[in-house]
């Protein structure tokens, strides 16, 4: 199925992991400005709304469901290393299960779904009308894109990061090409930008299984003692449950801090969101070393090799050092460039400059939470990540409460950072547990 896990942790090694998925990464926002630009030749305001409004929607109703990826590394990377080959390709089938399950839950829940999501975020009827047209394509694609977290956390547990680069290249290739024959050929207008966006989705989940078809020739991906085994399903279960809660607490911090910043005028909201991609640059360049770390110290953890696991938090996390340096000096001196390329209004520019000295800090402070994140999913003690994170919240709570009223909108980005701070700390504090429970686990 996959080469045995008994190489060398070298440099090399955790660059052959991290650099895909950060050129996976880079392809992203180019889909996004692809939709919006082949949509926008119909020279219409509301097919662009709608599109973009829909792909909102979707995209936070999928980020639920990316504990998927995260636990299917974890949990898979773990049997990797203790050689439990059918333990592997048993994951798969699992992950996919859950992601079937899920995606059929979304389909039959999307009138109250998206009637939530619109009273939330009220468009005009113009609006509101092309986007449900819209999602009502787009929702039948939901096992294919929630199937794409297992598969590709499946992928990266296996350090087939490559796989997964190519997965992305061809879906958005795909979904490019069909944007452009739907639309600009066809004359669909937003139904071929969804219709695109759905056959893509469809084609990317089967071109990752093709991929992943090694696992489909062990006997054990459908070995239903095996898939169905009560003890694996129910650490299965308390994994994605606590990544999941995890992952709603950040995502907390996220929107309570947009809705924060929204009372200090639309300038200064104007401004957060345009700093806010900073973030996300952030985010994309560290998440290649974070999912290294994941791999390579989920192994460890299952060939109880508290060593390696050293060796590969180290390593990784170097490698995660050396990016946060050189997106700290790119955003200290192209930052005033990239704002202006983003935001065209000189009061939006102005003071997305002055708050530019906190994006700058961001890869620095962020280092830590992001790579100790990568470490504590690998060795699947999320109850810690679980727990930290609600540290942190309380953190960012009692920090917004002080700061907000005294210091404005600065305060509100320095309780956002105080945030990344008190997670690197609350999740370091732990670390020495995760080793000891791996020393003790190797003794047994």
């Amino acid at each position: 199925m996959a080469e045995p896990v008994t190489g060398a942790l070298t440099h090399r090694r955790v660059l052959r992991i991290a650099i895909p998925i950060v050129l996976a990464n880079i392809t992203v926002p180019i889909l996004g400005a692809v939709d919006t630009g082949v949509i926008g030749q119909l020279g219409q305001a509301a097919p662009i709304g709608a599109v973009g409004i829909g792909a909102v929607i979707l995209s936070g109703l999928y980020w639920l469901f990316g504990f998927l990826r995260m636990g299917t590394t974890g949990l898979t990377s773990q049997a990797q290393g203790a050689g439990r080959q059918g333990e592997v390709a048993a994951m798969l089938t699992r992950a996919l299960m859950v992601a079937g399950l899920g995606g059929l839950l979304v389909i039959a829940l999307q009138a109250p779904l998206f009637a939530a999501a619109f009273a939330l975020a009220p468009a005009s009827a113009e609006v509101e009308s092309l986007a449900h047209e819209y999602l009502a394509i787009r929702i039948w694609s939901a096992p294919a894109i929630i199937g794409l977290y297992g598969v590709t956390g499946w992928l990266i547990a296996l350090e087939r990061t490559r796989a997964v680069l190519v997965v992305q290249l061809a879906m958005n290739g795909v979904n490019v090409a069909l944007d452009l024959w739907f639309v600009l050929g066809l004359g669909w207008g937003v139904a071929g930008v969804a219709s695109a966006t759905f056959i893509a989705e469809w084609f990317g989940l089967g071109l990752g299984l093709w991929l992943c078809r090694d696992a489909f020739l062990v006997p054990a991906w459908r070995d239903w003692s095996r898939v169905f085994d009560a003890p694996a399903l129910r650490r299965m279960a308390s994994v994605n449950t606590d990544i999941l809660l995890r992952s709603l607490m950040l995502q907390g911090i996220f929107v309570s801090f947009l809705f924060l910043g929204a009372d200090f005028g639309d300038v200064t909201l104007a401004a957060n969101q345009v700093l806010l991609q900073f973030l996300q640059i952030t985010s994309y360049a560290l998440d290649g070393f974070a999912f290294a770390a994941e791999a390579l110290v989920g192994q460890a953890i299952g060939r109880f090799d508290v060593a390696r696991l050293r060796r590969a938090a180290q390593l990784s996390s170097l490698w995660g050092g050396f990016a946060v340096i050189a997106l700290a000096l790119g955003f200290a001196l192209f930052g005033p460039l990239i704002i202006d390329l983003m935001a065209k209004v000189p009061a939006v520019q102005a003071a997305a400059r002055a708050y530019l000295p906190w994006v700058v800090a961001v890869p620095v402070l962020g280092l830590a939470p992001y790579m100790l994140d990568g470490i504590f999913i690998g060795a699947t003690r999320t109850r810690d990540m679980r727990n930290m994170m609600a540290l942190s919240l309380a953190a960012y709570g009692a920090a917004v409460l002080l700061l907000l009223p005294l210091f404005g909108n600065h305060g509100l980005w320095a309780a956002l950072l105080i945030s990344f701070v008190a997670r690197g700390i609350t999740l370091a504090l732990r670390y020495p547990a995760l080793e000891r429970a791996a020393r003790l686990s190797s003794s047994v």
